[in-house]
């Protein structure tokens, strides 16, 4: 079944176009869809090659690549499926389609020409441009395809730098390290609102685009990596076939690969046996164990400060960084 569009067309007496909605003229893409793509692929990927410097880790560069790819492949299936099926019409619909309602009495195999209420509604066999495929492409406006690959690809780069800088943690980042992190969403938004500039899609081909987009990438995330905002799994990317453990143990036994050193991420880690009354070491067990012995003392209170020593040390685990 075609889907079939209809628009309105009423002039004053002057000649002018009473619905301007899509009377933008047409002045070709500020930026081509195919390079639109391009940054969307191209930017993140030359992020995480370069990531490699500090991280080390062609597991980790692999997943990375391999989900924005699939982001942006399942964004675009989406994409060119509702657009096909769907569309709408762009902003210079009227100036590329070019009018002619007087071919609405010979031109009417759908039978929808000047019907609706004081019948100002048409279908695209009134249009006089002769170029189908301009005409095909103004009326597959929703959602952008613009849109869909700048998010898709621009936000699975965000998770990746909030999972590896740490951002989102359990501490307060350096301001540098969140600043770098929303970087890719003013990449992904300034691709979109482009397209607001030189009338190539309505505000609601945008923000379905990026919707779509933002879907796909965190889809994608998750597919790759442990975890998509769980600061203590997220970067830590997966296997096909092995089954990652979520425990504190397992994070203990796998090379956390992520940039900051700020409170131990990514440095060696070191254990509280190997610590051996290191200051920094006492100040964090004071803080984090202090043991009340109940009144009296004796071994009740002997056992109840070893059970909480023994907690102490799980949540070292727990919190605790891999290499």
């Amino acid at each position: 079944m075609t889907v079939v569009r209809t628009f309105p067309i009423s002039f004053t007496g002057s000649g002018d176009i009473i619905y301007p909605e899509w009377a933008y003229p047409y002045r070709g893409w500020i930026l081509p869809s195919w390079l639109a793509g391009l940054i969307s692929i191209a930017g993140p990927i030359l992020i995480y090659m370069l990531a490699q410097i500090r991280v080390k880790s062609a597991w980790d560069a692999s997943n990375a690549i391999m989900g924005t790819v699939w982001a942006l492949a399942l964004g675009s299936l989406f994409q060119v499926t509702i657009k096909q099926l769907i569309g709408g019409f762009r902003p210079y619909f009227l100036d590329v389609c070019m009018p002619d309602i007087s071919r609405a009495s010979t031109h009417n195999k759908t039978g929808l020409n000047g019907v609706g209420f004081q019948q100002v509604m048409y279908t695209t066999e009134i249009c006089t441009q002769t170029n189908r495929s301009m005409l095909k492409n103004a009326v597959t406006s929703f959602p952008s395809g613009h849109s869909t690959a700048a998010f898709a690809g621009f936000i699975f780069l965000f998770l990746w730098l909030n999972a590896k800088l740490k951002v989102w943690a359990d501490h307060k980042p350096a301001f540098w390290k969140l600043a770098l992190t929303m970087a890719p969403l003013l990449a992904a938004v300034m691709i979109a609102c482009s397209l607001t500039i030189d009338a190539a899609h309505n505000w609601y081909d945008i923000v379905g685009g990026s919707i779509i987009g933002t879907v796909m990438a965190a889809a994608s995330y998750r597919s790759t990596y442990a975890a998509v905002l769980d600061w203590r799994f997220n970067h830590l990317p997966l296997q096909e076939k092995e089954p990652f453990e979520y425990s504190a143990e397992e994070t203990s036994a796998i090379a956390a690969q992520t940039f900051t050193r700020s409170v131990g991420w990514g440095a060696r880690r070191q254990w509280p046996d190997e610590q051996d009354g290191a200051s920094s070491s006492n100040a964090f067990f004071a803080h984090h164990s202090t043991t009340r012995l109940p009144r009296g003392g004796g071994k009740t209170g002997q056992a109840a400060a070893a059970a909480d020593g023994a907690g102490s040390k799980a949540r070292v685990l727990v919190g605790a960084e891999a290499v």
